[in-house]
């Protein structure tokens, strides 16, 4: 048994991230539609039926979307902070009582067979965390929608085998580009996103002899472009000696199409 998993949507737009083993599947977060959300687990071959539950990272529209249409339709529990679940009342239509539960930021929660431990981040909602899934010696790490990278999170997502890691933007791109003022001091400030060098910067610290898989996520549909993420970062690592494409690999996201089921070796 091993863990699996697939960025099943990333960006502006909408987040979803399913990872599971034989006995437990989770998805984590649901911000895009039920129809959306159905489409993307039929792309990757799994049942949305068989999924144990939802965790939940933040309140903001492209990570709740759907979430409240999707629990009800699948009667699976959802797992959020405290503060997220007040910042949420309102925007999930009727939930039973049954499906809400609470999961702390700095908790570690165990399901089924997997392991699953949280940690805040920087960003401007009500508590936003994100979150580490253990299994017989893996470790996957989930990390976006964060302002800078603490040394805290380096060390709780380091070694991991595989990470999906945020590079929201090329600030060049961001500093040129149409967005008002206040919205781009809002990205680059300590609660908004990270960018494409400063992702670079933080895999440095990150990156151990574990760790053979890199999925950029969370880049900007105005601010960013694949090419240009994936190639700041490669530049950064090849320069900083890590073996890009000789041991380590770096994957694409995309908003609309889920990345392929990864099996962690």
């Amino acid at each position: 048994m091993t863990l699996s998993f697939s960025v099943l949507a990333s960006g502006s737009s909408g987040n979803a991230f399913y990872i599971g083993t034989d006995k437990e599947n989770i998805l984590v977060d649901a911000g895009l539609s039920g129809k959306q959300l159905d489409r993307l687990f039929q792309q990757v071959n799994v049942d949305p039926s068989k999924l144990s539950r939802i965790l939940v990272t933040h309140e903001h529209s492209d990570h709740i979307k759907g979430l409240g249409i999707f629990a009800r339709k699948y009667d699976l529990p959802i797992y959020a902070n405290q503060k997220t679940w007040a910042a949420m009342d309102g925007s999930l239509g009727k939930l039973a009582l049954d499906q809400k539960f609470t999961f702390n930021s700095g908790q570690v929660q165990t399901f089924g067979d997997i392991d699953v431990e949280s940690f805040g981040v920087s960003h401007d909602a009500a508590e936003p965390m994100f979150y580490t899934f253990h299994h017989q010696g893996q470790k996957v790490a989930l990390v976006t929608d964060l302002g800078y990278v603490s040394e805290r999170i380096k060390k709780t997502v380091e070694n991991a085998n595989a990470l999906i890691f945020e590079a929201n933007h090329d600030v060049s791109m961001l500093q040129m580009g149409r967005y008002p003022w206040n919205v781009k001091r809002r990205i680059l400030g300590d609660y908004g996103h990270v960018s494409n060098d400063d992702c670079a910067l933080a895999l440095t610290d990150i990156i151990g002899n574990k760790t053979k898989r890199i999925y950029l996520a969370h880049l900007s549909k105005d601010n960013n472009m694949k090419e240009l993420a994936r190639m700041s970062v490669e530049n950064h690592l090849s320069e900083a000696s890590f073996p890009i494409n000789n041991g380590l690999e770096i994957h694409d996201t995309d908003p609309n199409i889920p990345t392929p089921i990864y099996r962690v070796v």
